[in-house]
């Protein structure tokens, strides 16, 4: 059962990554009809939405993209930045998305920034505690560290309705300010929900992650 819970963990994340890829790498190779860069639809979103004062720069890496909430600013990748694909715009309005969850005060997103350090303090030392209670034969610590990998399923649980509603406030916008044809549409909701994709595996993975741990030593002291 162990093994079959392994594999599937494995699998899920897998196939998420090979989704999202293939449709970046499908849609970057088309031009949207308006010629908009990444850069330039994540400033006219920001722009009519009163956010002049968030900046758009350009980072190393590929889907590298993301909103930072501190410092107020969308960090795009060098060729979704400077691209006029359809992925393109499709990513620029997402991370754009994240910035009027956060003017607004998205409730999801708050619970998330509040909970981060928590969690990832909890993560880190998930598996120490875990070893440190096998260690002791302390059933109770190793048990606290499985709580402890528990958070991380926690933030992902929090996680998904972010980047899914990220998205739905993406494709409003493109729609609403005319960035694309109904033909682009369907490629950029195409590319939004393969990344949602990945996030959902994320959860599955998380999840059957604990279910693992939790039979394991349940296995374990039911032996003893």
């Amino acid at each position: 059962m162990d093994l079959i819970i392994l594999i599937v963990m494995l699998v899920i994340p897998a196939i998420a990554s090979f989704m999202v890829n293939s449709r970046y790498n499908k849609y970057r190779t088309l031009l949207n009809e308006k010629k908009l860069t990444g850069f330039e639809v994540a400033r006219k979103i920001l722009d009519e939405n009163d956010l002049k004062d968030i900046y758009i720069v350009e980072v190393n890496g590929n889907l590298t993209d993301h909103y930072d909430p501190k410092r107020k600013v969308v960090r795009l990748s060098t060729h979704v930045f400077h691209d006029s694909s359809i992925a393109s715009l499709a990513i620029a309005a997402h991370e754009c998305g994240h910035a009027l969850q956060d003017k607004e005060g998205y409730l999801y997103m708050r619970i998330r920034s509040l909970i981060f350090p928590v969690v990832h303090f909890a993560t880190t030392f998930s598996y120490l505690v875990i070893f440190l209670g096998l260690l002791m034969e302390s059933l109770n610590m190793v048990y606290l560290g499985i709580a402890l990998v528990g958070t991380g399923l926690v933030f992902q649980l929090v996680t998904l309705p972010v980047e899914i509603d990220a998205s739905r406030r993406a494709k409003k916008e493109i729609a609403n300010l005319n960035m694309a044809t109904n033909e682009e549409q369907e490629g950029v909701k195409s590319m939004l929900t393969a990344a949602a994709g990945t996030y959902i595996a994320g959860v599955l993975s998380s999840a059957l992650e604990l279910l693992r741990l939790i039979l394991i030593f349940g296995n374990n002291r039911n032996r003893n």
